[in-house]
């Protein structure tokens, strides 16, 4: 055999090593997810019967509980019933064994009075008034047997079946959880939490978002709402988090199982305000921008080219001040801070009239006036690169868009944004 040959089966012989060795790797790291899968099955079945068999237990303590109750209160109203009506009767017995024991004595004195010889009419005539004062025709009244009451007690058999009815319909067991999270999405000092139905009969009317750090123990609300996605700000850089979600069925009260925790994270810088720019004033974090003051006049820019192509980046107007065709909201390439606006080149912004203005041109276009509470949004793609650099810019306001090329000087991965305001009241947030 020539050595080129030799050379040739070495080659395939490594080929055949590395392919194996991918092979292997790619076997064992399919075993581990089929392990993740068996442990998630068997934890989550664990987690259901310990669940099952609490509620049931709690629910067989409170219908007892119920029924304990309902039946105090029923031998309560006998009791009541009872007493009510056996009072009188026995006031009546009272009456009627007295008027007999003076019957009787009557009965004895009228003996011994006709016995006397007749010569001793004193004897009878003190009988005789004695038994006119007694009133002899006066009797009682003692009530019926239909006139008296009858307890007894009215029990609906039905019971039994209806109870049987909702018991036998009470809970389920799912396979899965009706909504799972679809997708995390790193943005600046933020992750972009997805959800998605994946029960088609369930109909949401509701979702709840919670996540923790992938350290901690304990879930915390982050989202309740309509919407099937949220942006989780102010989140630690590069740290771990963890995400769940469920859903409430139209009409109901309680909420779905929760969907299986996803892990996300974010390595991008927050969004952050400059500091120590005159006329202004920033919230703790940075993301909230006041103009509180005259004084100044100039853009405040970002602290970083934070804003990468390919992102949304969302301001909310959440306060006014009076208006001024030099106000403006948007990105640049560069920080320019002998500008007062930025009208002017290598920007793009809209004023608070709603005029867009690229490179210092106002377009035809325009967005409806930014008012409290609205949100402008900034969308941005390469379109070319070298020796035009173009960049596709969607601005968005108030369910209007409007859509332009933008022509830079030169190429760059990330912009700056930046806000100006000729008199105090705008309160600007940035994500």
């Amino acid at each position: 055999m020539e050595a080129a040959d030799v050379e040739v089966l070495l080659q395939e012989a490594g080929e055949s090593i590395e392919a194996a060795s991918n092979y292997k790797r790619e076997l064992l790291h399919r075993l581990l997810g089929l392990t993740q899968v068996r442990k998630q099955i068997k934890d989550s079945a664990a987690q259901t019967r310990g669940a099952l068999q609490q509620h049931f237990l709690d629910l067989k303590g409170a219908v007892t509980k119920l029924l304990d109750e309902r039946l105090l209160t029923l031998l309560q109203q006998v009791d009541a019933v009872e007493e009510e009506n056996i009072k009188p009767l026995d006031d009546c017995q009272k009456l009627l064994e007295h008027g007999v024991r003076t019957a009787d004595d009557l009965l004895k004195e009228g003996e011994l009075a006709v016995s006397c010889p007749a010569g001793k009419r004193e004897s009878l005539y003190r009988f005789t008034n004695k038994a006119l004062r007694i009133q002899l025709d006066s009797l009682p009244e003692v009530p019926s047997l239909v006139e008296a009451p009858c307890l007894s007690a009215q029990l609906d058999d039905s019971f039994l079946s209806v109870a049987r009815n909702h018991i036998s319909k009470h809970g389920a067991v799912a396979s899965r959880p009706p909504v799972q999270i679809d997708e995390l999405i790193e943005r600046p000092g933020g992750i972009l939490v997805r959800w998605c139905k994946v029960d088609d009969d369930f109909l949401a009317q509701d979702y709840r978002l919670q996540y923790r750090k992938n350290s901690s123990n304990h879930f915390e609300d982050v989202y309740v709402g309509s919407e099937p996605e949220f942006i989780v700000l102010h989140v630690a850089p590069n740290t771990d988090y963890q995400f769940r979600v469920c859903g409430r069925a139209d009409g109901r009260q309680e909420w779905s199982p929760w969907s299986v925790p996803q892990l996300g994270r974010t390595g991008l810088l927050p969004h952050e305000w400059s500091g120590g720019f005159e006329g202004y004033s920033l919230s703790s974090r940075r993301n909230i921008a006041l103009r509180n003051d005259c004084v100044g006049r100039g853009v405040l820019y970002s602290k970083a080219a934070t804003y990468s192509f390919g992102q949304t980046l969302t301001f909310r107007v959440e306060a006014v001040g009076p208006t001024d065709k030099r106000d403006s909201i948007g990105v640049c390439a560069e920080r320019q801070l002998e500008c007062e606006s930025l009208q002017r080149d290598q920007a793009v912004c809209i004023s608070t009239s709603g005029a867009v203005y690229v490179n210092g041109k106002e377009m035809t276009n325009q967005l409806p006036p930014v008012c409290p509470g609205a949100t402008v949004t900034f969308d941005m793609e390469v379109v070319s690169e070298g020796p035009n650099y173009k960049r596709r810019v969607t601005i968005g306001s108030s369910n209007r868009e409007v859509v332009f090329d933008w022509l830079l000087d030169q190429s760059c991965d990330s912009l700056y944004f930046g806000c100006s305001f000729i008199h105090p009241g705008w309160k600007i947030l940035v994500f």
